[in-house]
């Protein structure tokens, strides 16, 4: 069974967002889309400096399986990207909370935060 760690936050659409020093979040898949997805074979990020907005789409995941759109969870501008991920992008399925990050937000409204997900309402959204 999948894990979700406490100190994130969750989108409906199986991202976690994690909080940074001051209004920059870093992005990731969680455990449960990996496992939903299969092995990942490429990743698609969005660029530094570019706009992204909350629930649209900003890369892609390709796997095994499938094509996934890579969707933001908050509003914001991409500060950073894990170019690792984009070199070896079996880290986003062995490591989905470590080392497997996609890219860092700049975000716009701390408020949008507040409406994603605790670990437990995750937990129970997965479960449904």
């Amino acid at each position: 069974m999948a894990e979700y760690p406490e100190d994130l936050r969750y989108s409906t659409d199986h991202e976690w967002v994690r909080p940074g020093n001051e209004s920059v979040v870093r992005i990731g898949v969680t455990e449960y889309a990996t496992e939903q997805l299969g092995d990942i074979v490429y990743v698609q990020l969005p660029e530094v400096g570019e706009s992204v907005t909350a629930g649209d789409a900003c890369g892609e995941l390709e796997s095994t399986k499938s094509t996934s759109d890579l969707l933001a969870p908050v509003t914001g501008v991409i500060a950073a990207v894990n170019d690792a991920v984009a070199e070896a992008p079996e880290s986003i399925n062995t490591d989905p909370y470590g080392d497997g990050w996609l890219f860092e937000i700049e975000v716009g409204s701390e408020e949008e935060l507040g409406e994603l997900l605790d670990a437990d309402a995750y937990a129970e959204h997965v479960d449904s």
